[in-house]
């Protein structure tokens, strides 16, 4: 079978194709640099994604702080780590790097904040 990728691994955004059987990569070709390959191979494997968002800051300065995640999560994972970091309600002040949720939902990453927000 014949797959398509736009690879996110890099700015190229390469359009990769690859032939599969099952699970199992065959080839792989249009990726400009070896990333793809690492990229199509994950994605088949164990595909997963980085959040970036935003919480309620309470007396903040700003009404929103943005958040990331510190390491990827599965891609089955993105609703529910999305559900625990909506119930999140911070009070000012906040710092850039605080982590606002430890290992989220179990998983081998934090919520951290990527925005300080001061006192209003």
């Amino acid at each position: 079978m014949l797959r398509e990728f736009t690879c996110i691994m890099c700015p190229q955004g390469c359009d990769i194709q690859a032939e599969l059987e099952g699970n199992k990569v065959i080839s792989i070709s249009g990726n400009k640099c070896p990333r793809g390959k690492e990229y199509v191979t994950q994605e088949i494997k164990n595909p997963m994604r980085n959040i970036a968002t935003s919480v309620l800051v309470d007396g903040g300065e700003l009404p929103l702080a943005s958040v990331r995640l510190t390491k990827p999560v599965p891609k089955d994972c993105i609703f529910p780590v999305m559900a625990e970091i909506k119930k999140v309600r911070l009070a000012a002040p906040v710092q850039e790097g605080d982590v606002v949720i430890s290992h989220v939902l179990g998983l081998d990453s934090d919520v951290i904040a990527t925005k300080t927000v001061g006192v209003r």
